[in-house]
């Protein structure tokens, strides 16, 4: 053998043993991802540094696991297994204080999770969204279950396969949806295992000191010059939906329905505009179900009082707490009521008030048809989303002048500074009301966090050497926002400007598309991820949800998601007049993160005419904040896609700029347009595949996870 070729050989032989060794990595993080057991900073021997994060709870799960077997407390025999849902007693997604009991047990501060605790073993489950920020904040006490991952068991497959002589799960009925119940019930027959009712929420019997207070903010009405229709026309179209559906009545259970029906909105929920209620609707009559003392301010009443006199239309105000037992009351005169079931990212009904209709043949479960009507916005609505999108993107552009000037004039900032800041600009704005959602700012390896956000043991440094993701929203009287920017202080590395570039592409990608009117909106995932796939990389959250106007900036049943399990035939479809967020995004494990979020108003293309007579649509981009021009690579743009962001760059320097020269804000207008200027290129027409990203990742994961094990 030549010299040449014992060399070749030698190579060879190294390069077979680093992918033998990436497959046996593989290997051991997928058994432990399974397992559960793969956590950072939680070696089998010895100590480790521990996230500045992380919350040790072990504490507080040995006394509950003390109340699982206290038949005076539960009032049950005694329960092997108990599980604490994320959502309240109303299934929201975002909670206020005093509700966050997964939290309080587990150290986990996401929006979405499920934890079970045995008598010997702590497990949470979330999404894709939190993987990274669960493993921060949870304890090494705690198994951490990886929602999306393949093999990844779920909470019945788990509970079989770790404890097959079965046993008993117990659950808070107000805090679980009937169609999970009914989903958990079903699994669960096929093992030994049983779901029970534990009627007292064994966290609320620890949580007796340093609980925050509920909220109890008044009720104010929302005006027709914003809400674009009276809410009898709305109780009218309603009752129509019904009356079709061959049912006498419906118990409402989720805030924004309520809000969106009575055009109220109240402060109860931390940034959602609604107020802790339910409501009981059938052919004659209107029951609101409130706490009292939050309407007499702000003419509530007299509100009402107005309508009956004009319509004849009553609303009838009872105490919160008489819900259950006025439905076993009212119940007896229907003979069918529909229950609300799972839409989308809307659970439905809890199990409990599902119980409180005593007769089982009298319930009829159905997804909401408020949920479908509110999506689809009147045209002052529209005009509303639409105003008020300018003059958050307004409020957007003084904050990043602001913050430009600040880091070049040398000034040190941290994430938190950012949040605190952006707030307090959105909040100038006319007719703000405060955030959609918490305000993620998302620094550097930060920014690998989907829904991070930063805290005083978190929190970082800025500085120019990699990226800042900030996603924040506002909520206005006539409508709400949310927009996402990934900015750069400094020079982008090339990986840097290839992932932005991509996530760019796809978000173009979306935003151009035209389709039929019957086409499943998860077959348009496809749009945004296929410039991330084409490296081998993706993101593990959905493409778009609904966006409400003054309403829930995750809003039912829109989600877009091309493996999304929670989707139904009629909430396929997208409609003129809806509003969903478009969010491509890239997240390095290791160091850094890339998201852009624009929200985009569904539109009918009445000049095309279908061969088959149905209509198409296409998107109309209302989110107008610049992009980030020193982390777009020109090269791997198309010469269409070129074009349309040089026209969505018109379009803020015309609408934006003129809002900016109102409000006299002269950095943000002069910064604003050194970002939009035009962009010369002819694109690239052969467009080639990256594998430097696939190949970064894969070495840097599997190293860094072996190495935390």
């Amino acid at each position: 053998m030549t010299g040449l070729g014992a060399a070749a050989a030698a190579s060879a032989a190294i390069l077979l043993g680093f992918f033998i060794s990436l497959t046996s990595c593989d290997d051991i993080v997928t058994e432990l991802r399974k397992s559960g057991e793969l956590r950072k900073a939680c070696p089998k021997s010895g100590n480790a540094p521990q996230p500045p994060s992380r919350v040790f709870t072990l504490q507080r799960v040995t006394k509950l696991r003390s109340l699982m077997v206290n038949e005076t407390v539960t009032r049950i025999p005694p329960i092997d297994a108990y599980i604490i849902p994320s959502q309240d007693e109303h299934q929201n997604e975002f909670v206020e204080d005093y509700d966050k009991r997964l939290q309080y047990i587990s150290g986990f501060s996401g929006s979405y999770g499920d934890a079970v605790i045995t008598n010997d073993t702590a497990v949470l489950w979330t999404d894709s969204r939190y993987h990274l920020q669960a493993d921060d904040q949870i304890d090494c006490h705690w198994r951490l279950m990886r929602e999306n991952f393949v093999g990844v068991p779920t909470l019945t497959q788990w509970l079989h396969q770790t404890y097959p002589s079965g046993g008993v799960l117990g659950a808070d009925p107000k805090l679980v949806a009937q169609y999970r119940w009914d989903q958990l019930s079903n699994e669960l027959r096929r093992t030994n295992w049983t779901l029970v009712e534990v009627q007292t929420n064994l966290i609320d019997v620890m949580w007796t000191t340093g609980r925050p207070p509920r909220r109890n903010k008044n009720v104010f009405v929302l005006k027709e010059k914003y809400s674009g229709k009276p809410w009898t026309k709305k109780v009218e179209e309603v009752r129509g939906r019904l009356r079709r559906l061959h049912v006498d009545a419906m118990v409402v259970t989720a805030l924004d329905e309520i809000a969106w029906l009575l055009n109220i909105r109240g402060r109860d929920i931390p940034s959602n505009p609604f107020v802790r209620s339910y409501l009981l609707l059938d052919m004659n009559r209107v029951k609101f179900y409130v706490n009292q003392s939050q309407l007499v301010d702000n003419n509530v009443f007299k509100y009402f009082d107005e309508t009956r006199t004009k319509t004849n239309e009553i609303v009838e105000v009872i105490d919160y707490g008489n819900i259950c037992e006025d439905l076993k009351t009212w119940t007896q005169t229907y003979t069918k009521i529909l229950i609300p079931s799972q839409c989308g990212n809307n659970w439905g009904a809890s199990r409990n008030i599902t119980r409180c209709i005593p007769k089982e043949q009298k319930r009829f479960h159905h997804q909401s048809p408020i949920i479908l009507l509110k999506a689809r916005k009147n045209p002052v609505e529209i005009r509303g989303m639409q105003k008020a999108h300018i003059r958050d993107a307004a409020a957007m552009c003084k904050f990043f002048a602001y913050l430009d000037n600040k880091f070049q004039d040398g000034t040190a900032i941290t994430e938190l500074d950012v949040v605190k800041i952006v707030d307090e600009y959105r909040f100038e704005q006319e007719y703000s009301l405060g955030n959609s959602f918490r305000t993620i700012a998302a620094y550097g390896p930060n920014g690998a966090l989907p829904h991070y956000e930063p805290t005083n043991n978190t929190n970082a440094k800025i500085t120019d050497k990699s990226t800042l993701v900030l996603d924040s929203g506002g909520q206005y009287l006539d409508g709400t926002t949310d927009v996402t920017r990934t900015l750069h202080f400094g020079t982008p590395t090339k990986e840097q400007k290839e992932a932005y570039t991509r996530v760019l592409i796809g978000q173009i990608q979306l935003s151009m598309l035209t389709f039929p009117d019957n086409l499943k909106s998860s077959a348009v995932d496809v749009m945004a991820r296929a410039p991330l796939w084409e490296a081998g990389l993706d993101y593990g959250h959905s493409t778009s949800h609904g966006v409400g106007s003054f309403s829930s900036v995750h809003e039912a049943p829109i989600s877009v998601y091309f493996d999304n399990p929670l989707t139904f035939p009629e909430n396929e479809k997208l409609r003129p007049g809806y509003f969903l967020s478009n969010e491509p995004g890239y997240y390095g494990e290791t160091g850094f993160g890339i998201r852009l979020e624009n929200v985009m108003e569904v539109i009918e293309k009445r000049w095309l005419k279908h061969k088959y007579g149905r209509t198409f649509l296409g998107f109309k981009t209302v989110t107008l904040v610049p992009y980030e021009p020193k982390l777009i690579d020109l090269s791997l743009l198309s010469v269409h896609q070129i074009r349309w962001l040089n026209n969505y760059n018109d379009k803020i320097r015309i609408q934006v700029g003129a809002e900016l020269k109102r409000l006299n804000f002269t950095e943000g207008f002069y910064w604003m347009m050194d970002r939009t200027k035009h962009f010369y290129g002819t694109g690239n027409v052969n467009k080639t595949k990256s594998i430097l990203l696939l190949l970064v990742l894969l070495v840097s994961t599997c190293s860094n996870q072996l190495l935390l094990i």
